[in-house]
């Protein structure tokens, strides 16, 4: 592993940690930071050592605190930041005389209001002294396994009501990292994923990117064990030739998600406004995912949409899809989405059909179900039908994908049916996404039975299709670069011992 990828495994499992603007006073981002890091040490999640500091107090949550960084006796492998700007250049110069190797800059007032003078003078500062910064203007690094929680917003909030609920989850640990050019997008994708009971395993907010930018962060997260998919949100880039090298080799082993936003002219002002990026053509950025395997997600829906369909489910190795149905108008739904999309929803083979056809003779489908492609096993479905049908499509060679349309409100349909077509899922290699439409409890409780067995489930036909698209998308790109055999390889070893600890659990 290269030098500077060692050095950023400080920013998310360092030895010890200061932080700079720690304080006890209630719901202030120093309170909050270093409450996050003396909670997780307690409970023995965080194994580095801990120090606020701050001049005015003695001791902070029952950690002696310190006036200085250069006051504390042990070395410091990294600094949380939380004063403000005016001050963040000489706690930079205390960094440097104590040796730090990264910091982390949470203050705002920097390039992102016009003052670029002051950045600049922290940047030119941590690059003589060897220190890597993120920031400033960020919200810094949260890691699910190691305990790192930058994250200034409280985890509950108390209503007015006196009810206490959750307002800025800690997802689980899992296989996404999220990496951000904007600090609220990132909370609201953990609040997202956390709802969706996805797991992070990593979260990393960049603000202005005086320092550390995209290109580095995916090098590092290439070598993560931890991370399966990366989801990518900027409003520019900065090192575009360094960019471009860098995404090329990880997306042939780590598929990357990218919400590119300021699109347009008021767009791009705002994100000038925003984090002072300077945000070039449009098209360009569309040439760069394109040419590097980046799936570029047109909004939130489908960007979140696309992760959790990459980290649940194998690329497709070609781009014909099969579907099955048990209501007509939602199949149209999903094949007019699939063909918008480029993918073929083509008649099935006639081996394919004579399979349907012997069941429907042997009474085992609806004689009026049909089987031309989607697969429409009517509102008499059951879930031996589902089972059924999934195997037939899992073991036609033509078929690259398959997208399951089951609606809860059949009658003859039982609950067991999300387990039958699981299992059958199980024993092939090709992906398989689900939908189920509506919010009532029993389409939540569907789609997430779907989702905790691994087959990720959706709200609509449209979505369920679109999750696909980026599935076929990737193994296309993989098939292309001839590194396909050796992706599958390792995604379905990491997929069978995911299956074993849920079989362990149940």
């Amino acid at each position: 592993m290269e030098q500077s990828v060692k050095q950023m495994h400080a920013f998310f499992n360092p030895s010890s940690v200061a932080v700079v603007g720690a304080t006890k006073k209630i719901n202030k981002a120093g309170n909050v930071i270093f409450k996050n890091f003396a909670e997780n040490k307690r409970r023995g999640v965080f194994e580095g050592e801990i120090y606020p500091v701050n001049p005015h107090e003695d001791s902070i949550l029952g950690f002696e605190s310190y006036p200085s960084i250069t006051k504390i006796p042990e070395e410091l492998e990294l600094v949380v930041i939380v004063v403000p700007a005016k001050h963040v250049a000489n706690v930079m110069r205390d960094a440097a005389s104590k040796k730090v190797k990264t910091a982390v800059v949470i203050s705002s007032g920097f390039s992102e209001i016009g003052n670029h003078e002051l950045e600049n003078q922290i940047k030119a500062i941590a690059k003589k002294a060897g220190i890597r910064v993120l920031g400033p203007n960020c919200l810094g690094v949260y890691d699910s396994r190691t305990g790192v929680d930058m994250l200034f917003l409280p985890e509950t909030r108390v209503l007015t009501t006196g009810d206490e609920v959750i307002a800025t989850p800690r997802p689980m640990p899992g296989n996404i990292a999220i990496v951000t050019q904007s600090g609220a997008f990132g909370v609201a994708a953990l609040d997202y994923l956390t709802g969706q009971q996805i797991g992070v395993s990593k979260f990393v907010s960049f603000g202005n990117k005086c320092d550390v930018d995209e290109a580095e962060m995916l090098q590092y997260l290439l070598h993560d064990e931890e991370t399966r998919v990366i989801m990518l949100y900027v409003e520019d880039i900065k090192s575009g030739r360094e960019f471009l090298k860098v995404a090329k080799k990880v997306t042939k082993k780590k598929p990357i998600v990218a919400l590119k936003s300021g699109r347009t002219k008021a767009g791009a002002r705002a994100a000038a406004s925003h984090t002072g990026a300077m945000a070039g053509s449009d098209h360009i950025y569309d040439a760069v995912f394109a040419q590097t395997g980046i799936f570029r997600a047109k909004d939130m829906e489908e960007f979140f949409d696309v992760g959790k369909a990459l980290t649940m489910q194998p690329p497709a190795t070609g781009n014909n899809v099969g579907i099955i149905t048990d209501a007509g108008g939602p199949g149209i739904m999903a094949v007019d989405e699939c063909e918008l999309k480029g993918l073929k929803v083509k008649r099935f083979s006639e081996e394919t059909i004579r399979k349907f056809e012997k069941l429907k003779k042997e009474g085992r489908l609806p004689k009026f179900a049909t089987n031309l492609n989607p697969v429409d096993l009517t509102g008499s479905v059951t879930s031996e039908m589902f089972e059924l049908a999934a195997e037939i499509l899992f073991e036609d060679p033509e078929i690259h994908g398959i997208i399951l349309l089951g609606l809860h409100h059949t009658p003859a349909l039982q609950e067991d049916f999300v387990d039958r077509v699981s299992k059958v899922a199980g024993k092939h290699d090709k992906p398989i996404v689900a939908c189920d439409i509506g919010e009532t409890e029993m389409a939540l409780h569907t789609r997430y039975r779907f989702d905790k067995l691994g087959i990720p489930a959706y709200f609509s036909p449209e979505d369920a299709a679109r999750a696909m698209n980026a599935l076929v998308k990737y193994g296309l790109y993989l098939k292309k670069k001839r590194c396909l055999e050796e992706y599958m390889e390792r995604f379905l070893k990491q997929k069978s011992g995911k299956q074993r600890s849920i079989q362990a659990r149940s």
